[in-house]
């Protein structure tokens, strides 16, 4: 068996196993050394052959991005090296607007852009949902709606040439556009049956696609909540894009935005700068860190 160290790329997480792809396209399966289980898909890696199809992961390229949730007692890493993420929601059953500013808040602080999709836009409330996101536009956002069990063609220009996770709750039909994207693969719906108390099914493993030679599509498990523990005060802040022009105005330079006296974010919401919405949504994480 060759020492030689192979170039790699994690296409699937499956918990302690990884799935890697060398070069010339060859999959194996991987393990990594000791304990290590740090791999998200997306990333490079080098590894060694120890038998037909399998090795051990020696060494992690450094990332050009990481996008990940977290809570007080561990993380999650949900993809490595992807340069945007693709919020998924729909118009039923209807979507939590906390995990979408959960979402974005997380995409932010990781320097990764964030494309909105609206699924399911061939549904009688499509108009209402969509009038629900407009604040999201006006923040700079994309919000591209789609049907896509009808056509996927409104998704696919934003996919081009980028590297894209998917991400969103269980039942929005991401397993409906990954499969639109990749009729030729089978993928997913066969393979993902953790059953929801809500009947619905949901992927179990993240997995990367090739879409073409520019552009790769990462699914990820669907979320049921978005923690942010791995986030300080100035990294939540600077994740609000809203708040940029009036950080470092307030009276107080320790001011959390919550009720201190002559808050710059307070005065910019009631100015109608700032969305009251968004800063409930703000003052709610910036609580979880008390």
């Amino acid at each position: 068996m060759s020492n030689a160290l192979l170039n790699g790329l994690v296409i699937a997480s499956y918990g302690k196993r990884y799935g890697v792809e060398l070069e010339d396209g060859t999959e194996l399966s991987c393990v990594t050394r000791g304990k290590k289980t740090d791999l998200a898909c997306g990333d490079k890696v080098k590894v060694k052959l120890t038998g037909p199809n399998e090795a051990v992961v020696e060494q992690l390229e450094p990332r050009s991005s990481l996008l990940y949730r977290s809570n007080s007692f561990r993380s999650k890493m949900l993809a490595a090296n992807v340069s945007q993420a693709v919020i998924v929601l729909a118009t039923q059953p209807s979507f939590y607007e906390e995990l979408l500013n959960r979402c974005l808040v997380a995409c932010e602080a990781a320097g990764i852009k964030a494309v909105i999709v609206l699924n399911k836009c061939d549904l009688d409330n499509a108009d209402d949902v969509l009038l629900r996101l407009q604040d999201y536009a006006g923040l700079g956002y994309t919000i591209q709606p789609l049907s896509a069990r009808d056509n996927i063609a409104p998704l696919k220009q934003w996919l081009q040439g980028e590297t894209s996770v998917l991400v969103g709750q269980s039942g929005m039909g991401k397993s409906t556009i990954v499969n639109a994207l990749l009729p030729d693969k089978m993928v997913r719906t066969q393979e993902v049956s953790t059953v929801l108390d809500s009947g619905k099914h949901t992927t179990t493993a993240a997995h990367l696609y090739h879409l073409d030679a520019q552009s790769k599509l990462i699914d990820s498990p669907g979320l049921q909540e978005f923690g942010l523990h791995h986030l300080d005060a100035e990294q939540l802040e600077l994740a609000f894009v809203e708040f940029r022009p009036y950080l470092g105005q307030c009276r107080f330079n320790n001011c959390r935005h919550l009720k201190e006296p002559d808050c710059a974010i307070q005065a910019a919401v009631d100015a109608g700068a700032i969305s009251p919405r968004r800063l409930g949504f703000y003052q709610q994480l910036r609580q979880e860190m008390t």
